[in-house]
């Protein structure tokens, strides 16, 4: 069984490359407990620039992109329906 982390790019909702980097010395350090290991990590942003998309894959960590408005139950304006 894995157990999985989640960072969130800046502020903006774009997934950068610097927060690969930070989610990745995380899951280091939470894999170091053997009462934790194995655990994943999920990058996880409303946008994720290529570059953090590549690394992260090379790293073995997943991307999720988030619509945070569909999270927070914002309905969209000026629709038809």
């Amino acid at each position: 069984m894995t157990q999985e982390g989640c960072a969130a790019g800046r502020s903006t909702g774009a997934g950068e490359a610097d927060g690969v980097e930070q989610l990745t010395r995380y899951l280091e350090v939470l894999n170091r407990d053997p009462l934790l290991a194995p655990v994943q990590g999920v990058f996880a942003a409303q946008e994720i620039r290529p570059q953090a998309r590549t690394l992260a894959t090379d790293r073995g960590i997943r991307c999720v992109t988030l619509d945070y408005d569909t999270m927070r139950g914002v309905e969209p304006e000026n629709t038809l329906f």
